[in-house]
C-alpha cells in the first residue's frame, strides 16, 4: 500500500448499542452519528470482552481476551509490560505512525493521578481520566480549564450533581440554567474535540500517517450532562428501562450468592430512571455534536477520504434494566453490547477484487470489539500477528461475504473485574439465538433465548425441556473458554 490512511479510532465510555437514532431508538438525537451511519458499515450486534473498562480496553488494544492478556479486572498498578510491544498503537509507531492519545487510557489504574504508562507509542499524550480530581497529576484537562482561566476545583464544587454517583445516595439532580452541572465549552468532551484538531496540526514527517485515540469520558456516571442537552429531553416522555416485576426477585437471588455489581436491584422509579435515562441521552448528544466537529475538521482539511475512522465503546450500561444500575458482573445486553461503525471512504480496491469499504450497510454478524486490531492489520497490508485471537472485519466491510456472517458465537469474561468482596467469575457465550451465561463455583446459570426473549426477563436454565440446549451451549462455552488462552510462541522445530 503506497499511501497509508490515518486511523481515529474514537471510544466513549459505558455506551450501550441502543443510543442510536439510525439503529431504532425514536428518543435520542444523534444526528452526526445517524450521518456517519449512512456513510459506514455498522456493526449492530458487537460485543466487548468485558463488561469493565480496564480489562475490555486491554483486550480490544491487542486482539487478545482479557484473560489471556492478564488485564481482568480494574486497579491493576500497570499494563504487563512482557505484552507491551502487542497493543496496537506500540505496533503501528514500530511500523511509521505517529500515535496520540486524547482522554482515557485505562490499561491501568488511575487512582488519584495519571496511570503509569509502558511503551504503549503514544508521542502525544493528553491524560483526562475523568471529570474529577482537578488536582490529580498529569489531569491535562484540568489544566487546559485552567488555561481558559477556570478553577476546575471551583466549577465541580458548583455542579448541580455532585462527582458521587449520585443514585447511591438519591435522586438524579436535574441541572438548569443558573445551576449548571459543566457547560459545553468548558467539558471534558468539548476538549477532545479541541486536542483532536490540535494533534492533527501538529508538526510530523511529511507523509507521515498518525493513529489518534479519542477516548471521553462520557457517558460514564454520574449522569451529569450539561443543561443546554439536557432541557432538549422531556424525562416524562421516555420509555424507560427494560424491566419486569420478575427481576427483583432474579436480581436478588444474584446479589444472595454475592455475585459482584455495583447496585442492588430495586424498581426503575426509585434509580430516578427516566430522568437518569435523559441525562444519558443528553451526554450523548453532546458526543454527537463533537464527533460530527471532528468529522468536519477532517472534511474541511482534505483528510477524512484518507482516514479510517472508527466509531465504538468500551460497554454498556444498565440503566435501569432488571432494576439496575452501573454494571458489574451481568451480561445483560445493555451491558455487554455496544456500538461499532467504521468507515473508510477513500479505500482503494483491493488487488484481484475490485471492492472498497461498503457504505450504508447495516451487518448483523456477531463480532467482538477484539476484532478491531487484526481488522486494522489485514487493512494496512500487516501481518496479523501470531497472538491475535481477534478475526479480521474485513472481509464484511468490503463485502466479500454475506452481511451476517463472521462468528459463531461470541464470548465475555468477568474475573473478579471489580473491587468487591465475592471476587466473581462468570462467563458468557452467546450465540446466534441462545445466550449462556455462568456463575463460576456458584451453581447459577442463566439462559436466555434472544429471538423471543430479546431483553432477557426468562432464564430457562432450569427448565427441562432446554435441558439438551443447556448443556450444548455448557460444552461450546468451555471450549471456547479453553481456547481463550494466550498464544504459543510459533515453533522452531516440529519435535
Amino acid at each position: 500500500m503506497e499511501k497509508r490512511p490515518n486511523i481515529l479510532w474514537y471510544c466513549t465510555d459505558q455506551q450501550r448499542f441502543d443510543t442510536i437514532g439510525a439503529l431504532g431508538n425514536a428518543h435520542i438525537n444523534t444526528p452526526r452519528l445517524d450521518e456517519f451511519v449512512s456513510q459506514s458499515v455498522t456493526f449492530t450486534h458487537a460485543y466487548c470482552q468485558s463488561p469493565i473498562c480496564t480489562p475490555s480496553r486491554a483486550s480490544f488494544m491487542t486482539g487478545m481476551y482479557p484473560s489471556a492478556v492478564s488485564v481482568t479486572g480494574n486497579g491493576n498498578p500497570v499494563f504487563p509490560q512482557y505484552y507491551e510491544d502487542r497493543l496496537i498503537t506500540h505496533a503501528l509507531t514500530q511500523n511509521g505512525y505517529d500515535c496520540g492519545l486524547i482522554g482515557k487510557l485505562h490499561l491501568a489504574s488511575a487512582f488519584d493521578a495519571q496511570e503509569h504508562r509502558v511503551d504503549d507509542g503514544y508521542r502525544y499524550f493528553q491524560y483526562s481520566h475523568d471529570h474529577g480530581k482537578p488536582n490529580a497529576l498529569g489531569h491535562e484537562y484540568a489544566d487546559w480549564q485552567r488555561a481558559q482561566g477556570v478553577d476546575p476545583e471551583a466549577l465541580i464544587a458548583e455542579k448541580a450533581i455532585s462527582q458521587k454517583y449520585p443514585n447511591r445516595t438519591g435522586r438524579v439532580k436535574e441541572p438548569t440554567q443558573d445551576i449548571d452541572n459543566v457547560p459545553p465549552h468548558l467539558h471534558q468532551t468539548y476538549w477532545c474535540t479541541e486536542k483532536t484538531i490540535e494533534f492533527v496540526e501538529k508538526n510530523r514527517r511529511e507523509n507521515q500517517p498518525w493513529m489518534l485515540s479519542i477516548n471521553p469520558f462520557d457517558p460514564h456516571p454520574p449522569f451529569d450532562a450539561p443543561w443546554e442537552y439536557y432541557r432538549r429531553y422531556d424525562p416524562e416522555t421516555l420509555p424507560g428501562p427494560y424491566f419486569q416485576e420478575s427481576d427483583i426477585a432474579f436480581q436478588s437471588k444474584l446479589t444472595d450468592a454475592g455475585i459482584d455489581f455495583q447496585s442492588q436491584a430495586k424498581p426503575p422509579a426509585e434509580w430516578d430512571d427516566k430522568r437518569m435515562q435523559a441525562s444519558y441521552y443528553a451526554m450523548i448528544e453532546q458526543l454527537d455534536h463533537e464527533f460530527g466537529r471532528i468529522l468536519d475538521y477532517l472534511d474541511a482539511e482534505g483528510l477524512r477520504e484518507d482516514t479510517i475512522v472508527i466509531f465504538t465503546s468500551d460497554h454498556g450500561e444498565a440503566l435501569g434494566d432488571h432494576g439496575l444500575t452501573y454494571k458489574g458482573c451481568r451480561f445483560y445486553e445493555g451491558s455487554v453490547r455496544v456500538p461499532l461503525i467504521i468507515s473508510w471512504p477513500g479505500s482503494p480496491p483491493v488487488t484481484g477484487k475490485g471492492r472498497q469499504f461498503l457504505q450504508d450497510v447495516q451487518s448483523e454478524a456477531l463480532v467482538e470489539l477484539l476484532d478491531i486490531v487484526p481488522t486494522l492489520y489485514d487493512v494496512l497490508g500487516v501481518d496479523v500477528p501470531y497472538y491475535v485471537q481477534g478475526k479480521s472485519l474485513a472481509p464484511l466491510l468490503r463485502g466479500d461475504v454475506p452481511s451476517n456472517e463472521h462468528r459463531e458465537a461470541v464470548r465475555c469474561e468477568f474475573f473478579d473485574a471489580i473491587s468487591m468482596p465475592d471476587q466473581t467469575h462468570a462467563t458468557m457465550y452467546r450465540d446466534r439465538r441462545w445466550k449462556l451465561v455462568v456463575y463460576h463455583q456458584k451453581g447459577i446459570c442463566e439462559l436466555y433465548d434472544l429471538d423471543n426473549d430479546p431483553w432477557e426477563h426468562n432464564d430457562l436454565s432450569e427448565h427441562t425441556d432446554y435441558r439438551e440446549v443447556k448443556w450444548e451451549l455448557m460444552q461450546k462455552s468451555f471450549d471456547a473458554a479453553v481456547y481463550a488462552h494466550p498464544q504459543m510462541i510459533p515453533r522452531v522445530a516440529s519435535h
